[in-house]
Order: C-alpha cells, then structure tokens, then sequence
C-alpha cells in the first residue's frame, strides 16, 4: 500500500509531466487521489503544477473538510469529490487544459469516431460535458450523467477530465485523450481520417472482452456495445446501400 508521502511524490511527478508537456500554463490544472480510508489529496489553488511540494499538497475527508492547514485545496475540489462519491472505483482524477483536446472542447466536438484503435481499446468515446463556471457545482452537473460509462471527459470550453485506478492510470488517460484530440486534428487537415470498419470495431471489442476490460471503462462492467457511432464508419453505409438495392430488386421482380 502506498503511503501519503509516496503520493505526494506521485502528484508532483505527474504536475511536472502535464506541465512540461503543455497540458497546463500558470496554476492551471488539478490534481488528486483518494486514499484507502476515503480522505483526499489534493493539489493546492494558485500553485503551478510544474513547481508542487509535498508541504502544499492539501488532505481533506470525504466531505471536503481541511485536514491540513498550510494551503488552500484547489477550486475544483468539490468536482472531484463527486466524482469520488459517484464511482466508488476511481482512486484518482486528473483536471488540465491540453491544447488540441481543449480545442475540440472549445469546438464544441466530441472525440468519438472509430480512428484511432488504441482510444478504442483504452477509452473509448470521450463525450463533451456542458459548459459550467469553473469553480461551481456546474462544472460537474452534467459531468455526473457521463461518469457511469466513461473514464474521460472534455469540458466545454474549459479542458479535460480523466479518471483512473490510480494516480498514473488516470494521468496516461489524458496523455491518451491529447494524443487522439492531436491526431484527428491533423488527419481532419489531410481531409479526413480512414476510419476502423464496423468489424475492426468489434475485433477490439472482443479483445477489450478477452484482457477483462469493459467496454465503456476499465473500472466498470458494461455490456453496452460499441464505444464510438458505428453511423459514421463506413462498412455501416455500404451495409445500408446493399440492403436498399436488395429491396428495390425485389421489388422490380415482384412489379
């Protein structure tokens, strides 16, 4: 079992990676873990993530009462404790602003299109949460509607919210969203990405199946289908256009 200083270590390592890798500028960004007797710790307000310390880091119980007194929690601790209270799996979430999934918040556009088969395989469909003024019980309202079925979020014109079993798990995450935000960025440059057949899909499904990994999350049993639209993946069309030109024919005879 990992002790408080341990995690300590853990978040400072993990600000500095979300920093360093542009995922956060100034004191954007949060950090937390829940530790086995329900406390949290949590990244302090108005501190750079690529600059923590273990003294600032802030420990609070479930409710959000300070437990420790040298800094001030960070303004979206209230998110963050309804996401522990609503999945009772995740032990970890990570909040940070990186650029091209940021954009495709700010867009307004979901990242949920059978392009890339390590998203499908990790997280799946990453819906777009409506706009609520950081800091507030809005910012999580609708969040709440995703949690059950799914590991990471884009908030509307704010950034991205991921959730794992573990400090790392969750930060990977959100490496994960930038990386597909970043290449369907591009490929949408090129004129549009390849996307997986309906049957490519369902191969990762049964693999997802086969590692013990659900199809919605990784911490949580869903026998929901598909995690992206299969309207948008081709074979779907073609599918659709043979089964058209079967009925006409048929028709045509029974004229």
């Amino acid at each position: 079992m990992e002790t408080v200083t341990t995690l300590k270590r853990e978040i400072i390592q993990i600000g500095r990676r979300m920093y360093e890798r542009g995922y956060v500028a100034s004191n954007d960004g949060n950090i937390s873990v829940r530790l086995p007797n329900g406390n949290v710790l949590i990244t302090p307000s108005g501190v750079s993530k690529g600059f923590l310390n273990p003294e600032e880091m802030v420990l609070v119980d479930a409710q959000g009462k300070v437990l420790s007194h040298k800094s001030t929690p960070s303004s979206e601790l209230e998110m963050h404790l309804k996401i522990y209270e609503n999945r009772p799996c995740v032990v970890s979430v990570c909040h940070a602003h990186p650029i091209y999934a940021t954009a495709f918040a700010a867009a307004g556009k979901e990242l949920d299109t059978c392009l890339l088969s390590e998203t499908i395989f990790t997280l799946g469909k990453v819906p777009l949460v409506a706009y609520g003024t950081p800091g507030t019980k809005d910012i999580y309202r609708d969040l709440l509607r995703w949690l059950p079925d799914y590991d990471a979020f884009l908030l509307a014109n704010h950034g991205v919210v991921t959730v794992g079993k573990s400090l790392l798990k969750a930060y990977h995450k959100l490496e994960t969203v930038e990386h597909s935000a970043h290449i369907t960025y591009l490929t949408e440059q090129l004129g549009g990405g390849k996307l997986l057949s309906v049957r490519d899909v369902r191969k990762l499904e049964k693999l997802k199946q086969e590692a013990d990994i659900s199809t919605k999350t990784d911490c949580l049993t869903s026998d929901k289908s598909t995690i992206c639209d299969l309207k948008t993946v081709p074979e779907m069309s073609e599918l659709l256009v043979d089964e058209i030109v079967k009925r006409i024919i048929k028709r045509i005879r029974l004229g």
